[in-house]
């Protein structure tokens, strides 16, 4: 029996009404199993990084069910699962606030979490990371994009999460840096046994983070595929093909294994 995290069933998500009203989501439904990465991917406008958010509760749907350790998520998510569920966005400058040291955006969701031993938790997180504990003492603006992605990182790790949500998190990295995140994110989940759902227009990065892929287009998935399928183009869909032939070098030299 497969030991399902994370189910998405037969999900719809709108905007707007009347004529204005837009589908961004139609009809989708996966599972992410403990300890797996999942990836969604496809182009800009997908609906990949909705419903992302709709897992994190920053989306309402309006049709389907998101379930979280096989029970339904409410529509106000609770302490327990916000713990349990953190999110990494896109941009590590943009999620960090500017104007606090890392050690009080650390501090902070130590404390919304109601947890122990913050100071400890801070310096062991960042050692997790790959982080030196004087950076503590910094602000965003004074660190690079790897450090700031490293310190967004630490905030999700820190209230001990079993799941990461991944938007789209090297994309706003130079190539050389992503791949630095991209082994210190495999190297967690080992290490962790966290689960992954990952967002990403990248196929290199798919490929080098997921066990199995979700292919979207215009709002629902068409196929999903294994790490081995996707790797040997082993796929059903016209537009999945066109998909991995246009990024092939990119799989073939971008990313290199820990």
């Amino acid at each position: 029996m497969r030991d399902r995290i994370l189910e998405i069933a037969n999900l719809a998500i709108h905007f707007g009404s009347g004529r204005s009203r837009i589908t961004a989501v139609r009809d989708v439904s996966f599972d992410v199993e403990r300890g797996e990465a999942f990836g969604l991917i496809g182009e800009s406008g997908c609906g990949k990084s909705t419903i992302l958010r709709a897992v994190a509760g920053l989306n309402e749907y309006s049709d389907g069910h998101i379930l979280f350790d096989g029970h339904t998520l409410p529509a106000r998510r609770s302490r327990d699962f916000l713990r349990a569920v953190q999110m990494v966005f896109q941009d590590p400058f943009a999620s960090l606030h500017p104007r606090k040291m890392v050690q009080t955006v650390l501090a902070e969701s130590v404390r919304l979490m109601q947890m122990d031993r913050p100071q400890a938790r801070i310096e062991a997180v960042l050692d997790a990371v790959g982080l030196p504990p004087q950076i503590r003492y910094r602000f965003p603006h004074e660190l690079s994009g790897g450090q700031r992605q490293r310190i967004a990182i630490a905030r999700a790790l820190i209230v001990e999460p079993r799941m990461l949500l991944l938007d789209e998190p090297t994309s706003a990295l130079d190539v050389s840096v992503q791949a630095e995140i991209l082994n210190l994110l495999n190297r967690l989940r080992r290490e962790r046994g966290l689960s992954y759902l990952m967002v990403s227009h990248d196929i290199a990065v798919i490929a080098h983070m997921c066990d199995r892929t979700a292919i979207m287009k215009d709002g629902h998935i068409l196929e999903t595929l294994s790490a081995g399928q996707l790797r040997a183009g082993d796929v059903s869909e016209a537009y999945t093909r066109d998909f991995l032939t246009a990024s092939a070098p990119a799989v073939a030299r971008r990313i290199t294994p820990a």
